[in-house]
């Protein structure tokens, strides 16, 4: 069937050109793996490479107390690693190793045997029953706690961690306060929504199928570059298929092989890393079409100005890996601090996907919660498209 008459867009043509290209996705061992099997493969990889949890705080303890009130502090320090620590499940576990003396702990900070040493002075035990004779009012008893800086991470969810415990453990003595006294737990009463556990994994797995769901376009790129190196294209200038139909044909023939990585990648990300799925699947279907289509339209400009397969690969990681990273929200939020950084991270299809991702998978939004970075998607795409369709020419250079 025809749209237009004569040599007009022609649906016929551009069905024929997709069946073409399907055949080729699927007969081709090295683009199947790159648009199909790729995807979930480098999101198993990147999502344990890209891991911050910690499941294990090293501690260097130093109880020059040695009370009944510090080995209770110990204890709560130390409890199973899926203990409630302050109303949250704890999924980490504290190994509290005992040393005698100041130098020791030194020495173990040194030699970076432990995350962080903790000191609990004498007379720990008698400033926690002042502090509960007078209600609350009289300086509570302090312990010394340093972290090794020579990795940052590490040491701040380390710092994170023993400081939730250590308010839990003071939230339990606020019971031995006189009844009817003032005091309370702590000024502040915190709750985390759709990640209890502050799992870094359910955001950055989400996250990353921005990441890793660009590898269709890449793949695309090289289709397209590479049938103009190796001469093939010659075969479509004697053709009556027009240029918007082969690259519409291309399109929509990469889009769907994509569509199978997103199951793949989406089971992947439910079954084996456990990450809640709390949206709807068709919604993140029909979003992932919009970010392929902004995806590809990008693809087919690089592709039009470049000429090699060589030149195309490097030139879309450096457009989408690379960015997609560090500007998009993934990692750091998006730096709004300036118009120029701010129009470069919007101008990424990443910045949208990440935030799409994340949204239906763990907060369960609906496509009114999500419509503007669906729309500035759809807008990117729309506006490469174009570019690419109209700029295309059959020809041989």
């Amino acid at each position: 069937m025809r749209l237009y008459n004569g040599a007009m867009f022609s649906i016929r043509r551009l069905l024929a050109m997709t069946r073409k290209e399907l055949r080729h996705v699927t007969r081709d061992a090295r683009i199947f793996f790159l648009v199909t099997l790729s995807p979930p493969f480098i999101l198993f990889v990147l999502s344990y490479l890209f891991s911050f949890d910690i499941s294990t705080v090293r501690v260097a303890w130093l109880d020059e107390d040695r009370t009944p009130r510090s080995r209770a502090y110990l204890a709560a320090i130390t409890a199973g690693a899926d203990a409630p620590a302050g109303g949250q499940v704890r999924p980490y576990r504290v190994e509290a190793r005992m040393v005698d003396s100041r130098g020791a702990l030194d020495a173990a900070l040194t030699a970076a045997s432990v995350e962080v040493a903790v000191h609990v002075p004498r007379g720990f035990a008698a400033q926690i029953d002042r502090w509960a004779a007078a209600a609350g009012r009289a300086p509570g008893a302090q312990v010394l706690a340093v972290a090794d800086g020579a990795d940052a991470l590490s040491a701040t969810q380390a710092l994170v961690n023993l400081g939730g415990q250590t308010a839990a453990f003071s939230a339990g003595l606020v019971g031995e306060v006189a009844p009817g006294s003032a005091v309370t737990a702590g000024p502040v009463a915190t709750r985390i929504w759709y990640n209890a556990a502050l799992k870094s994994q359910w955001g950055m797995v989400p996250g990353l199928l921005a990441i890793v769901l660009t590898l269709p376009a890449l793949a695309l790129t090289l289709a397209v570059t590479r049938e103009s190196e190796v001469g093939t294209l010659e075969a479509l200038v004697a053709s009556p298929i027009r240029g918007s139909e082969y690259l519409l044909g291309k399109v929509i023939a990469y889009v769907l092989s994509g569509l199978v990585s997103l199951v793949l990648a989406v089971g992947l990300a439910v079954l084996w890393f456990r990450v809640p799925f709390r949206g709807s699947f068709p919604l993140l279907v029909w979003l992932t079409v919009d970010f392929y289509l902004a995806t590809m339209g990008l693809a087919l400009l690089i592709a039009r100005l470049v000429s090699s397969q060589q030149t195309a690969m490097l030139v879309v990681l450096l457009v989408f890996f690379v960015p997609g990273f560090f500007l998009s929200g993934l990692i750091l939020p998006v730096n709004t601090s300036s118009l120029g950084s701010t129009l470069l991270s919007y101008s990424l299809p990443t910045t949208h996907f990440v935030q799409i991702a994340r949204g239906i998978f763990l907060k369960g939004m609906t496509l009114p919660e999500l419509a503007r970075p669906a729309a500035l998607l759809a807008l990117i795409a729309i506006a490469s498209l174009a570019f690419s369709l109209l700029t295309f020419r059959k020809r041989v250079v």
